[in-house]
């Protein structure tokens, strides 16, 4: 019988970002249950200042429909400033990730057509039935922010557990003056990530590969 330990470990292993969704919502209850577990996340001084705002049903399509046409007409302006690089291992993991994903849907190394429309994806969710607005209280700052990550890691760990699937997404928070708009959130949250969800497509090739994982010797440092 697994332990404690062996069910997290499968469940940190089966969690992937899954880029095309089957149209099937997502029963509230679950959705409730994903969110509730993912409110157990630690935070700084337990000030939890995370808040998620979910689409569902024609709300989630207006939403695609709104970001769609923003992209088209704005430029990025995230809350928070994206990386100034991907220096060295970093760089070299999201080369190997883009790369994996442009041959599993067949998109040779110089299409740029291509490439710019397999990233429209993330703008149309993936085709998810369902989206996630991540925001936290702007007066906590990085703070906040790097809390409200652990309540991200939670929610898609949780999600996987009710056999739903995710895709974390930074892109859709390049655009977070027309969230705030268009969800009548106030100024004071900060947009941080889009969690698009819903049941995985398993036939469609974007989901048929795994990225690689830094290995134990390059993130520990045992020290004494």
């Amino acid at each position: 019988m697994p332990d404690d330990f062996d069910i997290l470990n499968r469940l940190l292993v089966a969690r992937h970002s899954c880029r095309s969704f089957r149209p099937d919502p997502v029963p509230d209850e679950t959705i409730a249950r994903i969110v509730n577990a993912a409110g157990r996340a630690p935070s700084w001084c337990n000030a939890q200042p995370w808040q998620v705002t979910v689409t569902r049903g024609q709300a989630t399509d207006r939403f695609r429909a709104a970001l769609l046409e923003t992209v088209a007409s704005d430029k990025p302006a995230p809350d928070l400033p994206w990386p100034d690089g991907y220096p060295g291992a970093y760089g070299a993991r999201r080369r190997e990730c883009g790369l994996q994903l442009y041959e599993a849907v067949g998109i040779e190394r110089g299409d740029r057509a291509g490439r710019a429309q397999q990233s429209l994806q993330n703008y149309q969710l993936f085709g998810a039935p369902h989206v996630a607005i991540v925001h936290s209280e702007a007066e906590l700052g990085p703070y906040g922010a790097m809390d409200t990550g652990g309540f991200v890691t939670a929610f898609t760990l949780a999600a996987v557990a009710m056999g739903v699937a995710t895709i974390a997404q930074a892109s859709v928070a390049a655009y977070p003056a027309m969230i705030r708009s268009h969800f009548d959130l106030p100024d004071n949250r900060l947009i941080l990530c889009a969690i698009s969800f819903g049941y995985a497509d398993t036939d469609h090739p974007a989901n048929n590969f795994r990225t690689t994982r830094a290995g134990l010797e390059d993130i520990y440092d045992p020290r004494g």
